[in-house]
């Protein structure tokens, strides 16, 4: 099973850009087990139960952790929507809130197209 991943306007890129070589590196290695396994391990990809049908791609390097928040689309197409390196045991309310906004704007804009 290949999944495709695509990123929702700049969010992800915008922070991907900002990341060292090594956390690119790191972010690109979990990015392409998400591609290629078939059952992720939740270190990597966790359903965020409290959402509607938002994930976390999980990314650690050295004591750093990063979040990329995403969702499916279409079976095996996974969106990216905003990241964040995370400082505090708890997601931060606002990137949850954020992320759920972007995900109802995505499919507003793709249900536009399709009229």
């Amino acid at each position: 099973m290949i999944r495709e991943i695509r990123f929702y306007k700049n969010y992800f890129i915008n922070f991907y850009s900002k990341q060292n070589n090594k956390v690119q590196e790191k972010i690109e290695f979990v990015l392409t087990l998400i591609k290629q396994v078939d059952r992720i391990p939740e270190k990597f990809f966790k359903y965020l139960k409290s959402t509607t049908g938002l994930y976390e791609i999980r990314v650690e390097y050295q004591s750093n952790i990063y979040r990329i928040f995403c969702f499916f689309d279409e079976g095996n197409l996974i969106i990216l929507l905003n990241s964040f390196q995370k400082k505090t045991r708890k997601t931060p309310k606002r990137e949850i809130e954020l992320a759920e906004k972007l995900k109802k704007e995505y499919f507003k804009e793709k249900e536009a197209e399709n009229e």
